[in-house]
């Protein structure tokens, strides 16, 4: 976490001084790779520090602080653009290289099992050889697709098929940072003791109705509650599904686990786009929404499927 925290800010610190399109392509390759590095080192660090039972709840946590952060920091950058574009690199810089003096200096000491001294090093990729959490890992990464209709196609739908202004867009994403940082940690704590497959399926199925339903909307408070549904589902399965990969990966390939999931959840962000504009303009909107209801439908099950049962042992 040090190292990557360390080396994203530094290449945030060196992103202006890139001005052609192969230097800009190459800083924004290593600044990628360095500041994605920390995403499945924390989540590991997390689920060794937090006793299972807690383990939703830290996760939710973790999930309110990045939040906080993605509220304040487009405001932060809006007035540091009306200064100075480059201006936005330099602070994100200082304050990544700030973060990572703090995790210094909490000097975290996670419990993990060692390794024993003549145990074989496996690939991380071998954590794939888990024939339920590859299952698993496809129901994510279908029903990423759908929630990332919300970053692509829904404003594009908002303002081209509905004719709401540019800015409802904006109310939207404030609705659904408002009621993460109100709603998740309470609504965490109350299904704590539930049971983590049906968590994971409502959250799922959620997202598949809430998208789904935009199809049927035809102003803002319809819109509204559209974002309410499917930001209910985005609480339930987040932090539930980073709890439930850390309960059923092997203690001392938990790093692999976690990888795996954030690359999922980074591939479905690449792909997602293009496969929602390729659908909106060849099926028009509310037809669109209704695939996107349908795979989210596919989604839950293969979520389900992943989910059943006690946890398994990659192999079995």
């Amino acid at each position: 976490m040090l190292g990557a925290l360390t080396l994203a800010g530094v290449f945030q610190l060196l992103y202006p001084l890139a001005e052609s399109r192969t230097a800009v392509l190459f800083a924004t390759i290593a600044l990628g790779a360095c500041a994605e590095a920390y995403r499945p080192a924390v989540m590991t660090v997390v689920a060794d520090l937090v006793p299972p039972e807690q383990s939703r709840q830290a996760f939710a946590l973790v999930r309110l602080a990045i939040n906080i952060g993605m509220s304040v920091g487009p405001a932060l950058g809006g007035f540091l653009a009306m200064w100075s574009f480059r201006a936005i690199f330099v602070v994100d810089g200082i304050t990544t290289l700030l973060g990572a003096a703090v995790l210094a200096a909490a000097r975290l000491t996670p419990p993990r099992q060692a390794r024993a001294p003549d145990a074989p090093r496996v690939s991380a990729w071998s954590a794939l050889a888990d024939r339920r959490f590859r299952g698993f890992l496809l129901g994510l990464f279908a029903i990423n697709i759908v929630s990332f209709q919300g970053d692509s196609t829904m404003p594009l739908y908002l303002v081209r098929d509905l004719h709401l202004a540019e800015s409802t867009y904006g109310l939207l994403f404030t609705v659904n940072t408002v009621l993460i940082v109100l709603l998740e940690i309470p609504l965490t704590a109350a299904t704590q003791g539930g049971s983590t497959a049906r968590a994971m399926v409502l959250g799922a199925l959620a997202y598949a109705v809430g998208f789904g339903a935009l199809g049927l909307a035809t102003g803002v408070p319809s819109v509204i509650a559209t974002v309410v549904i499917w930001t209910f589902g985005e609480m339930l399965l987040s932090p539930t599904a980073s709890a439930f990969v850390a309960e059923i990966a092997p203690v001392d390939r938990r790093g692999a686990y976690m990888g795996l999931l954030t690359a999922t959840f980074s591939l479905s962000f690449v792909v997602a786009p293009w496969i929602g504009m390729h659908s909106l303009e060849a099926l028009g909107g509310p037809a669109h929404w209704a695939a996107m209801f349908a795979l989210g439908l596919g989604a839950t099950g293969l979520v389900a499927l992943g989910a059943r049962g006690s946890p398994t042992q990659p192999g079995c």
